[in-house]
């Protein structure tokens, strides 16, 4: 079973297959994209069926095979441009000399030349021939040319050819075609470059006595992932953390603190330097109004511990907004889109995420999570998924609120 994390799960990747020997490969890499979760859809030129069945490929891919412009049995059209709009990334693979000189020069004579001409995803090759074609200047211009109008080459290793003699031109593995393609679509542009944000997350710790606490079941994973795919495009990110067993994300900076008092002091400091702030934290709404400084004896009797409110971060951060974003969490058990929107309102947020325990799946120290993002205009309600994808969907939700054209996410 593929896992939720595989950069490749949910992607839809078009498999090109051109008319090699190392067609024979092109078996094993749809096997490894579909195990990685990648949703595989093969077209191959006429001449790649010389060397690979389209059984094969279908039976692997779980698709028709798409090789003509059309069905001639029944006229059923494969249309290029809603193969390239709905690609996440198109690969070819193998990619032939001829196909490659093809590409440079905008030549559209069979499905997969004009599906990639109409392709507005990312596109990767894996040359394959036979080491003479691959050194010969004409090749290696057209690979100049395609590399310099952004598509990918996955450059070919060195070994024995099908010709008998040995150098390079050999196509890359399979394991390592499908790890460089993962890797390809796991980038992020940089559309939050420039940006300040701070990210708070984790439970806080109020002390009772030197060995007890009060706290909640908060492990820190939504909020981390969120740091985590603030600073995968780019923002500069502080994660103001609770107790946590969690690794500090990639490029994220960390500042450790216990109790709700800590947390406000670093939140409080850091916003005034901040583009806007991401309030994912379970901050404790009270903590013990006398701490003992020694550990307190069991009596008899029962015992009060009294309580007093501590400063609520969200609504100071709120009233010091002056323009900049604010995101707010709210986690629920009944009512829970009314509290929600009050709480929008109440503390200045842009928008809040609703999260609600009655969600199976949902909530504390899970991997998984449902939300709604509710803003002033309405609600989005996502379904289950894991917490690396509802961060996707949260930072998109920032960029939109920090007017960032779709066009360049």
């Amino acid at each position: 079973m593929a896992s939720a994390n595989s950069p490749l799960a949910g992607r839809h990747i078009l498999l090109g297959i051109t008319g090699s020997i190392a067609a024979y490969k092109a078996a094993m890499l749809c096997r490894l994209l579909k195990t990685a979760g990648a949703d595989v859809q093969v077209v191959m030129t006429p001449l790649a069926k010389q060397f690979i069945t389209p059984l094969t490929m279908a039976t692997l891919s779980r698709r028709p095979i798409l090789v003509e412009f059309f069905d001639p049995e029944n006229g059923a059209w494969n249309s290029h441009v809603s193969l390239g709009e709905w690609a996440d990334c198109m690969l070819i693979a193998p990619a032939t000399a001829n196909t490659l000189a093809k590409m440079a020069a905008g030549v559209a004579d069979n499905l997969l030349l004009t599906t990639y001409l109409s392709a507005r995803c990312p596109v990767a090759v894996a040359p394959a021939m036979d080491l003479d074609m691959y050194a010969h200047e004409a090749t290696q211009q057209n690979l100049r040319t395609l590399a310099a109008r952004g598509v990918r080459i996955i450059e070919p290793a060195e070994g024995e050819l099908a010709s008998g003699l040995t150098g390079k031109g050999r196509m890359a593995e399979p394991e390592a075609i499908a790890a460089y393609v993962g890797a390809m679509l796991g980038e992020k542009k940089k559309t939050l470059e420039g940006k300040r944000l701070i990210v708070t997350a984790g439970a806080t710790i109020e002390a009772i006595d030197p060995v007890r606490f009060i706290s909640n079941h908060s492990s820190g994973k939504m909020g981390y992932a969120i740091a985590g795919e603030l600073a995968a495009r780019g923002a500069s990110v502080t994660l103001i953390s609770g107790r946590t067993a969690l690794p500090t994300p990639q490029g994220v900076r960390r500042i450790d603190v216990l109790s709700a008092a800590e947390m406000y002091e670093a939140a409080v400091a850091a916003f005034d330097r901040a583009d806007g702030a991401v309030m994912c934290a379970a901050v404790a709404d009270y903590t013990p109004a006398e701490v003992s400084q020694t550990k307190i004896r069991k009596s008899d009797g029962e015992m009060t511990i009294a309580l007093r409110r501590t400063r609520d971060i969200a609504a100071e951060l709120g009233a010091r907004k002056e323009g900049r974003l604010l995101v707010g969490f709210a986690l629920e058990t009944h009512d829970e889109e009314a509290h929600a929107e009050a709480k929008l309102e109440r503390k200045h947020f842009d928008f809040i995420v609703l999260n609600s325990l009655r969600d199976a799946g949902a909530g504390f120290r899970g991997d998984t999570n449902k939300v709604t993002l509710i803003d002033r205009a309405g609600r989005e309600e996502l379904p289950l998924m894991s917490k690396r994808e509802v961060a996707v969907r949260i930072v998109d939700k920032i960029e939109s609120k920090l007017n960032i054209p779709a066009a360049e996410r």
